[in-house]
Formats: C-alpha cells, structure tokens, sequence
C-alpha cells in the first residue's frame, strides 16, 4: 500500500555556525544554485529538493545535520575536481555495495561547518 500522507522531502534543513562561510561553500565550492538568503537562511536548489542552511534558533537545534548523500554522475572526477578547490576529504572514492551489475560508489567530506556530507555514484560493471 502506498503511503498517502507523505509525498516527497521537500526540503532538507543543514544547521551552520557562520551562514556567509557556508553560502561561500556551497555556492562557490558544490556548486549548488542559490534560491535567496535571509540574515538567518539560505535556500539552495538542488534537482528538486531544497537545501536549507540556517543559523539555529535554539541551543538543541545547532547539533550536526544528517549525512546528505549528492549523486554525482563520475565520482572520482568529481572528486578531483573537488579537491582542487580545497574540499576536506575523510576518505578517497570507494566501492560500498555491489548488487549484480552495480557498484556504488561513496566518497564523504565536510563542509565548512563540520558537517558530513558525501558524494555517490552507481556504476555499472
């Protein structure tokens, strides 16, 4: 049966310290597409789903964001092309599951904010 109530994530919320460093990063580093920003916010588009950086309003808010997962097309260009813009990586490009005829790639990093973050991609073998 399918689940009536939920549709889709709309919008994914990341919690920052210093929300001009994390606009700089995300726009200028991940190249994402700046929606707008408040002196609180900034919404960022990415195929669909909103990306949400925000300076937290109460102390238990400001705790690290989930693990966001970007699909990427070729993970080690990417990965390349990330390191050359100073992008900190915790690991290199590796294989995390193999299902038939697919490898899935992960890569993590944080951002300037110390969140994780990875890249992905799924190839076929």
């Amino acid at each position: 049966m399918k689940n009536k109530t939920i549709k889709k994530i709309g919008q994914i919320g990341v919690p920052v310290k210093d929300l001009n460093r994390a606009i700089d990063f995300y726009k200028e580093k991940l190249g994402l597409s700046l929606l707008f920003n408040t002196n609180n916010m900034a919404f960022f588009e990415c195929n669909g789903l909103r990306l949400m950086l925000t300076l937290p309003e109460k102390e238990e808010f400001a705790l690290l964001s989930s693990v966001i997962y970007y699909e990427v097309s070729n993970i080690k260009d990417t990965y390349e092309r990330l390191l050359g813009k100073e992008i900190t990586f915790i690991d290199e490009p590796h294989v995390v599951a193999k299902m038939g005829q697919t490898e899935t790639w992960m890569v993590f990093f944080k951002d300037t904010e110390d969140n994780t973050l990875a890249l992905m991609s799924e190839v076929q073998v």
